[in-house]
């Protein structure tokens, strides 16, 4: 399956490069107070996608990436054994970008021809699946205009 979230760090911050440093188990917290509460956090995706539409692969997608944490789907519990990571660069309550509905719908395709398995009814969002504990991608994510475009 496909999960869908979002990040931004500092929160409501974009363009930095703190993502990829987090991702890359190399943040340092001293550079903001929010970020103290990540100290020790282990976390990635198996994609990107920026706020211009630049996508970055940090995981294969052969390979785990610890993105859904607790996390269950259609009965089955720890979401990172059989998922797909993507996260946008963003809030849940700010407009994702043109470029970015453009690359994900690009990335999807592609990862629906190489992984039959991902349907359109087997893509979700993190707060589907960590229902309570995540929030992402919120309600600025426009669901039905991402399903039509696949």
């Amino acid at each position: 399956m496909l999960v869908i979230h979002n990040i931004s760090l500092p929160a409501g911050c974009f363009g930095l490069p703190y993502i990829e440093q987090l991702f890359l188990g190399k943040l340092d917290i001293e550079a903001d107070n929010s970020f103290k509460e990540l100290q020790g956090l282990e976390v990635s995706a198996h994609f990107l996608i920026r706020r211009d539409g630049e996508l970055v692969q940090y995981v294969s997608c052969d390979d785990r990436a610890w993105h859904a944490g607790v996390s269950q789907y259609d009965n089955r519990q720890a979401c990172n054994d059989f998922s797909i990571g993507i996260e946008l660069e963003g809030t849940d309550d700010l407009p994702y970008s043109e470029a970015q509905y453009l690359r994900l719908v690009e990335l999807t395709k592609s990862l629906m021809l190489s992984y039959p398995l991902i349907t359109p009814a087997r893509i979700t969002g993190h707060s589907d699946i960590a229902p309570g504990r995540k929030t992402d991608p919120g309600s600025s994510f426009d669901w039905q205009r991402y399903k039509a475009a696949l």
